[in-house]
């Protein structure tokens, strides 16, 4: 199994499912997102609403090896794979919750912009330590 910096257990819905009877393919790229972004808010001090900077998305991908529904739970791991001066490169892996069996794998690449001219911001901060932190060697 690949390292990762943090965990986070996600309950599957009812609603996650789709008509073959497994989660469907647009649920894995809305769990990258969550899972990035409650790091962020909770340990990145990044504010959604009001804040100066915020990450734009500019790139995701996402591997599929395996299914799953309602109601198993996911344990997502989260790390930083690059972190540049306004760009940060996410991946992320999505298990069983005994994080044996790889259900997907993915990555997310966020830019971080001025929120009103949309140019790109240099990664400062609390912000910055919070992505540090997700560092795998």
């Amino acid at each position: 199994m690949v390292s990762y910096a943090r965990w986070q257990a996600v309950p599957l819905r009812w609603k996650d499912n789709d008509v073959y009877g497994h989660v469907n393919n647009v649920v894995h790229y809305s769990l990258m997102d969550t899972v990035i972004n409650t790091w962020l808010i909770e340990q990145g001090d990044l504010d959604v609403e009001n804040g100066k900077a915020i990450g734009l998305c500019v790139e995701s991908h996402c591997n599929y090896h395996g299914s799953v529904s309602f109601p198993d739970t996911l344990s997502v791991g989260l790390r930083v794979a690059h972190l540049g001066r306004s760009s940060v490169r996410y991946e992320i892996g999505m298990y069983r919750e005994d994080r044996e069996d790889v259900i997907a794998e993915g990555h997310f690449v966020h830019v971080f912009v001025d929120r009103e001219t949309r140019r790109p911001v240099e990664i400062t901060g609390k912000l910055r330590e919070s992505l540090e932190a997700l560092k795998v060697s």
